[in-house]
């Protein structure tokens, strides 16, 4: 019984790649998809500038985010250290 197991799953390993690379059945041309060869409009375009100029913006206020988020907890950080070095240190 395992055998035949081992034989079916064998069989079924070797055989998948030959179905997954056949080709997909062809669909008349009027489906097909045509591209746009070039923008219909000046308004439908964005000049690659402006998009560089966006994503290093969002890029440098996360980064500035990050930095005040650190500073902010680092320094409830050391006021909390201070009060505990007070409150361990005998009275002077």
């Amino acid at each position: 019984m395992k055998r035949i197991h081992a034989l079916i799953i064998g069989l079924l390993l070797v055989t998948a790649p030959a179905f997954a690379a056949q080709d997909a059945p062809k669909r008349p041309s009027q489906d097909e998809f045509v591209p746009v060869t070039g923008p219909t409009s000046a308004q439908e375009t964005i000049p690659a500038q402006t998009l560089v100029g966006i994503a290093y913006g969002f890029i440098w206020v996360l980064l500035f985010g990050y930095v005040w988020s650190v500073r902010t907890r680092l320094t409830r950080v050391e006021r909390e250290m201070e009060s505990v070095s007070r409150r361990i240190t005998p009275g002077k």
